[in-house]
C-alpha cells in the first residue's frame, strides 16, 4: 500500500476543547498508515498528548496519527533512546523541573543561595547531555522542541519584580541551547515569546492542577502548545509569491492624484505601517518569496514612483508588474503564468475588499489579505501573517535564484517564440545539466518534491523519516538535478528517486520544477538514467493528479498515450521517442562532493 502523506496548509489555530480533542482522535481511519510520533515530557503528558495526537491527525486527515511517550519524570532518558527510523517526529516539551529537581515545586529539594551556583551548574550539563542525545536521533526523525515556560519557584535571594543574576544564568543557558538545536539543523525550536502572547504564564500554569496531579498546564495552553508542535513536526509548505496592490497599500495616497514624490510610507507622516509591509516584502524577497505587482494606474506615474530612491522595496525584487485599468482577476491570471505556480500558491494583498472578493472569485484558493490601512492595530497581525505564510526554517542558494530564474525563464521563452526555431534556439542555449548522485540528505531535495505538482510523478509527498527510508533502501538511487545556460543557472529544478532492481529501475518519485519547462530537460534525465544504472526499462509508480498533466503529456509522447497507472518504459522505446539532445551533462558523486 503507498503511503501517502498530505502537505497540510497553515492549521486551524482556533481551541479547542478535551472533548473536541477525543473526537478529532477517534475519527482517524483505522486502515491508513500510521504516522509515529514520540513524546518527551517529564510531567503528567495525558493533556499535551491529547491535543498534540489531535493537531496532527487534523493536518494528516489520510493517517492514523499514534502520539507514544517515554518514562514520566525521564524526558532525557526519552530523547536517548529514540533508535528506530521509523519513528516519524519527537516532540519534546521540556520543562525546568527536567533539568534541576529543585526548580521543581513538586520536588523536596532544598532552596536557597547555596543551592543557586549549583543549580545552574546542573542545568547546563543537562542541557549538553540533551544536546548530545539530539544529535544521536536518527536523522529522517523530525524533532520539534518547547522550551521551558512554567515560572520559577522562589529559589533566589532576590525579590520577584527583580531578576537574579541566577535567573538570567539559567535563561542564557536554556537559549544557547535553543540556539546550538537551530543552528545545528536537529530541531525546530517554538517562539517562546509566541506562546507567551497567546497565552500568558496567569493563564497557562495551573498551581492547583499540577501539585495534585502533575499536570502543570491549563488546557487552552496545553492545547496551545500542541498546535505549535504540530506545526514544528509537520510545517506547512510556505506560499510561493505575493501579489501586491500599490495605492493606500505598498504606500500611502492614490499616486495618480497626489503624483509619485507625495505618496507616504515613513514614521513622519503616520504612514508607517506601509513602510513596514515594504520592509516585509523585501525582505521575502531575498529568501526566494515571489513579488509582483496588481494595480489600476497609470504605468509612467508608477514607474516614477519606483524610480524614488527612498522606496524600501526595490523595483528590482519585483516582477512581473502588472499596471493598467483593466481588472486585477486578469493581472493575477497573468502574473500567475508567468511565474508558473497555482493560485494556492500565491497571497493576494488589497486594500479594497472589493478587489480582494473580484480575485478570489476568480481564483479559488488564493489567500487574500485585506491590507489594514484604516487599522493600525490590525497592522501588526498581518505583517506576521505574511511572515508565518511565507516563512521558512532555511533558505538555500536556490531560494535567493528564485526571481532571477523567473525572469530568465521569461526572457527564455520570449526568444524561444520570436522568430527563432525552436531547435536553433536549444542548439545555441549553452545549457549545462548536473545529475548529484549525492543529494538525498538535502533539504532543497526533499522540499521540490514535496511542493511541486505539474511535473509529478504521482502527487506523493514524504515526511522526513519517509524520505530516509526510501533513499536508505537497497539499491536506491536519488538524484538531484540542476540546470543553467546562457541566460544565468536555474538551481536545483528536479528530482529523481527509486531502486535499481535487476535489469529495472523502479521510479517513486520524478518531480521537476516549472521553471525548467520546454528545455527537453526531462528527456536528458531519462536518458541518464538508463545510461548511468544500465537497466533496460524503467517502471514508473505513476498516479494522476488534478495538476499533473505536463508529466503526463511528456509521458504520452513516448508510449503513445497518457498513462492511467503505473508503467514501463524500454531504452529501446525511449531511444525511438527522443528528440535532439543539446546538453553538456556533468555528474557529480558523493566521493566528490565530499572532497
Amino acid at each position: 500500500m503507498r503511503r501517502t502523506f498530505r502537505y497540510p496548509a497553515m492549521y486551524n489555530q482556533s481551541t479547542v476543547t478535551i472533548t473536541e480533542a477525543l473526537k478529532i482522535i477517534q475519527g482517524a481511519p483505522a486502515d491508513r498508515p500510521s504516522f509515529f510520533v514520540t513524546l518527551a515530557c517529564g510531567f503528567t503528558p495525558l493533556h499535551v498528548q491529547t491535543f498534540l495526537a489531535a493537531r496532527l491527525q487534523q493536518a494528516l486527515p489520510d493517517r492514523k496519527v499514534v502520539v507514544t511517550t517515554g518514562l514520566f519524570g525521564n524526558l532525557a532518558g526519552t530523547v536517548e533512546g529514540i533508535k528506530d527510523p521509523a519513528i516519524d517526529g519527537l516532540a519534546i516539551v521540556l520543562e525546568w523541573p527536567d533539568l534541576d529537581a529543585r526548580l521543581d515545586f513538586r520536588s523536596a529539594g532544598a532552596w536557597g543561595s547555596n543551592a543557586a551556583a549549583d543549580v545552574v551548574a546542573t542545568v547546563k550539563a543537562r542541557l549538553d547531555g540533551l544536546l548530545v542525545a539530539l544529535s544521536k536521533v536518527p536523522p529522517g526523525v523530525r524533532v520539534g522542541i518547547s522550551l521551558p515556560s512554567l515560572p520559577l519557584p522562589p529559589l533566589f535571594h532576590t525579590p520577584g519584580w527583580l531578576a537574579s543574576e541566577y535567573d538570567l544564568l539559567l535563561g542564557s543557558e536554556v537559549l544557547n541551547f535553543a540556539a546550538q538545536v537551530a543552528q545545528s539543523g536537529r530541531g525546530a525550536v517554538l517562539n517562546p515569546q509566541r506562546a507567551l502572547e497567546t497565552s500568558p504564564s496567569s493563564l497557562s500554569f495551573d498551581f492547583k492542577s499540577y501539585l495534585h496531579a502533575g499536570l502543570p498546564y491549563t488546557t487552552t495552553y496545553a492545547d496551545q502548545v500542541s498546535s505549535q508542535l504540530a506545526l514544528a513536526l509537520l510545517p506547512p509548505s510556505p506560499k510561493k509569491g505575493i501579489i501586491s496592490d500599490l495605492d493606500d497599500t505598498l504606500w500611502s495616497g492614490i499616486v495618480g492624484e497626489v503624483g509619485p514624490e507625495n505618496v507616504t510610507w515613513d514614521i513622519a507622516s503616520h504612514n508607517q505601517l506601509h513602510g513596514l509591509y515594504q520592509k516585509l516584502l523585501a525582505s521575502l524577497a531575498g529568501s526566494g518569496t515571489l513579488i509582483g505587482i496588481a494595480s489600476k494606474n497609470d504605468p509612467g506615474v508608477v514607474s516614477q514612483a519606483f524610480a524614488r530612491q527612498d522606496l524600501l522595496l526595490r523595483s528590482e525584487s519585483v516582477f512581473p508588474v502588472e499596471v493598467h485599468w483593466n481588472a486585477k482577476s486578469g493581472s493575477v491570471s497573468r502574473i500567475l503564468e508567468t511565474w508558473n505556480i497555482a493560485a494556492d500558491s500565491v497571497i493576494f494583498v488589497d486594500d479594497s475588499p472589493m478587489e480582494l472578493a473580484e480575485v478570489a472569485a476568480a481564483h479559488p484558493g488564493i489567500e487574500c489579505v485585506l491590507f489594514p490601512k484604516n487599522d493600525i492595530g490590525a497592522g501588526l497581525a498581518m505583517l506576521r501573517r505574511l511572515r508565518d505564510l511565507c516563512g521558512k526554517e532555511r533558505v538555500s542558494a536556490d531560494d535567493a535564484l528564485r526571481l532571477e530564474s523567473i525572469r530568465r525563464a521569461s526572457a527564455f521563452r520570449e526568444q524561444a517564440t520570436d522568430g527563432a526555431a525552436p531547435e536553433s534556439f536549444l542548439a545555441q542555449a549553452e545549457a549545462t545539466l548536473t545529475f548529484d548522485f549525492g543529494s538525498a540528505d538535502k533539504p532543497r531535495v526533499l522540499e521540490l518534491v514535496n511542493k511541486t505538482n505539474q511535473f509529478n510523478l504521482n502527487g506523493r509527498r514524504f515526511t522526513d523519516a519517509e524520505w530516509r527510508r526510501l533513499a536508505s533502501q537497497p539499491e536506491a538511487i536519488v538524484v538531484a538535478v540542476s540546470y543553467e545556460d546562457k541566460f544565468g543557472p536555474l538551481g536545483t529544478i528536479g528530482v529523481v528517486a527509486g531502486a535499481i532492481d535487476g535489469k529495472c529501475l523502479a521510479v517513486e518519485s520524478w518531480v521537476m520544477s516549472c521553471r525548467a519547462f520546454a528545455r527537453r530537460i526531462e528527456h536528458q534525465t531519462l536518458k541518464m538514467l538508463f545510461e548511468n544504472t544500465g537497466v533496460d526499462e524503467v517502471r514508473f509508480d505513476f498516479l494522476a493528479t488534478a495538476k499533473n498533466g505536463p508529466l503526463q503529456d511528456f509521458i504520452a509522447a513516448i508510449i503513445g498515450d497518457r498513462p492511467t497507472t503505473e508503467f514501463r518504459v524500454s531504452r529501446d522505446q525511449f531511444d525511438r521517442s527522443c528528440p535532439a539532445l543539446y546538453h553538456k551533462v556533468r555528474e557529480m558523486r558523493r566521493v566528490e562532493i565530499d572532497g
